[in-house]
């Protein structure tokens, strides 16, 4: 735990752009779990949980929706520590492509999410 400290202190004083893509995941996933959260309809019987290409939309209940609310847990918290580790034992540049990775993950996620709520 000692490595993670010094390590995140390292990359706030020195690595600002890795620090800032970091708050700027933690904001995105905050951002989707309220707007998961407060979206979550836990009255509907039948909810569209998914959408595909060939197949359409797909039915299942509320609580499937909750995918959601925990991909954004994930990608807050555990792909920052990730992050840090990759800065670790890989450097700088695979830590930026990480978290770049990340973001692209969270906006594809409100995507999803926007597409199957425009199907109620």
């Amino acid at each position: 735990m000692q490595t993670f400290k010094e390590d995140f202190l390292k990359i706030f004083q020195t690595e600002r752009g890795i620090f800032v893509l970091m708050v700027f995941n933690l904001l995105l996933s905050i951002a989707l779990i309220i707007f998961s959260i407060i979206t979550l309809n836990p009255s509907a019987s039948v909810v569209k949980i998914g959408y595909g290409d060939i197949g359409g939309y797909r039915d299942g209940t509320w609580l499937d929706m909750l995918a959601f609310p925990l991909l954004a847990l994930i990608f807050g918290t555990l792909h920052s520590l990730l992050a840090i580790r990759i800065f670790q034992k890989r450097g700088s540049g695979m830590a930026k492509f990480f978290l770049i990775t990340t973001t692209m993950l969270i906006l594809g996620s409100f995507l999803v999410l926007v597409r199957t709520l425009g199907e109620r």
